[in-house]
């Protein structure tokens, strides 16, 4: 790349501009899945809305490949990109509470924890996903599910507004009054029409709440799936747990005679009275009953980050998604089956429920379209050793490839791979897929944002 533009560009941004002959380079491009190995040509960590501005001009006059980087979870590293422009949020960093209006605004680059810990003060909290290291904009703009789902909706259901840069390196908001046309599309449809420098979101009364895994064994799979599954669907919204096959972590807080043995489990939420606590839990407590109880209450904040540590950065992943609306008889044998050979004890299976409140909302409101589902399912193939990568991957295949089946056939768009290709993108969004086509028509038409699940602009 001519240097003269790398200079002309650092001289017009406040933050870094980091190349690949720069000592930081290497950590730089380092992101959560330790499976992904890009390498980008430069990189700009933005410290502000203009940054990212002068960013985006300069990728797109140059012809470069465009990659956006929040808090670089996405499990196919759609935060890098080989040889091209790696735009880098994590220094828009800030969140601002409205206690009047009981909204928060965040900065494009905060991850969930950065919020949590800014809205638990004042006893709030914005429905989001399970770990907080997860940066705001991927999970935001790919609908957003987690512990508060059932009672508050998905993290786009409580989306007000978000300020971006478009394509031609205009700013502009996205709400119901401005463009509201955008503000549809990006509620769901991923990184595919600008770049988010903030969100606005609405805020909801959470503080402490009663939570925390309960484990039975693996013969118990089958009668536990069908009973959780009608047990919750007959419960108040207060109450949130997701479903999982996992080998219990050899580590505290789980018993020593359990490390490393094949079970399942559910990990709770509930917001609701205290006083109902008990009368609440005490049908959980008796089925079974479980091997391993582990409820009980704590500040929000401290059950977001519950998994954190299980999960650092760096490991290797592979993980594939789907839908459901029922568990059968036989999609709960198949979980079963693959349950008994889950590859490494940090690799698992999730089932989030995404029923209660998310059901409130009509499949063309906005651009996440999967209301009728119950559930949304992630096999997750996990381990610091590069080696296992193959083990892990073909596990994560085999187990989706027998069970999509009984799916409705699109998936969490983040919970797809990279290499899952356009039918799968439009089977997820389904009857929205053609609006969204042209919405990025309108917003993007040369498709300088493709480093993402892309919808290729219409016409």
């Amino acid at each position: 790349m001519d240097q003269q533009k790398i200079e002309d560009l650092k001289q017009v941004v406040r933050g870094s501009v980091i190349l690949s002959t720069d000592p930081e380079y290497d950590e730089t491009r380092k992101i959560y899945n330790g499976n992904i190995d890009r390498k980008p040509a430069l990189f700009v960590m933005c410290s502000d809305v203009s940054d990212v501005i002068e960013a985006v001009n300069f990728g797109r006059n140059n012809s470069l490949q465009v990659a956006i980087r929040g808090g670089g979870h996405s499990g196919p590293g759609l935060g890098l990109c080989d040889d091209g422009l790696v735009i880098d949020l994590s220094n828009i960093n800030y969140t601002r509470i409205d206690q009047n209006n009981q909204s928060v605004r965040v900065g494009g680059g905060c991850t969930w924890g950065d919020v949590d810990h800014a809205t638990h003060a004042f006893g709030m909290a914005v429905p989001s996903g399970i770990i907080s290291t997860t940066g705001v904009g991927g999970l935001t703009l790919g609908g957003g599910t987690g512990y508060l789902t059932r009672k508050f909706g998905l993290t786009v259901d409580n989306l007000l507004e978000a300020d971006m840069v478009l394509a031609d390196g205009s700013v502009v908001t996205a709400s119901k009054e401005e463009n509201s046309d955008l503000y549809w599309a990006i509620r769901g449809g991923g990184g595919n029409f600008g770049i988010v420098t903030s969100f606005k979101f609405k805020l909801h009364p959470v503080h402490t709440v009663f939570g925390g895994p309960t484990l039975w064994s693996l013969e118990q799979a089958p009668e536990v799936m069908k009973w959780f599954s009608e047990f919750l669907k007959n419960s108040s919204e207060d109450l949130y747990g997701f479903f999982a096959t996992l080998i219990v972590p050899p580590g505290p807080p789980f018993p020593e005679d359990l490390h490393l043995k094949n079970v399942c489990g559910v990990v709770w939420c509930y917001t609701g009275p205290e006083a109902a606590i008990g009368e609440v839990f005490k049908p959980i407590r008796e089925f079974g009953p479980p091997i391993m109880d582990g409820t009980q209450p704590m500040p929000f904040p401290v059950l977001q980050t519950a998994f954190d540590a299980l999960y650092p950065p760096g490991l290797q992943w592979y993980w594939k998604g789907d839908y459901v609306e029922e568990l059968s008889d036989e999609a709960i044998a198949l979980h079963v089956k693959f349950a008994e050979k889950i590859p490494t004890w940090r690799s698992t299976m999730h089932l989030y429920p995404i029923d209660g409140a998310a059901h409130n909302i009509s499949d063309d409101a906005m651009a996440w379209n999967e209301r009728k589902a119950r559930w949304s399912s992630v096999i997750v193939g996990v381990d610091d050793d590069p080696d296992k990568v193959g083990e892990i991957t073909s596990w994560a295949k085999d187990y989706w490839e027998e069970l999509h089946p009984y799916s409705t056939g699109g998936a969490y768009i983040n919970f797809l791979m990279g290499d899952e290709g356009e039918g799968r993108v439009r089977a997820t969004y389904g009857g929205n897929f053609d609006r969204l086509a042209s919405i990025k028509q309108k917003y993007d038409p040369d498709n300088l944002f493709r480093v993402n699940h892309n919808i290729s602009p219409a016409g």
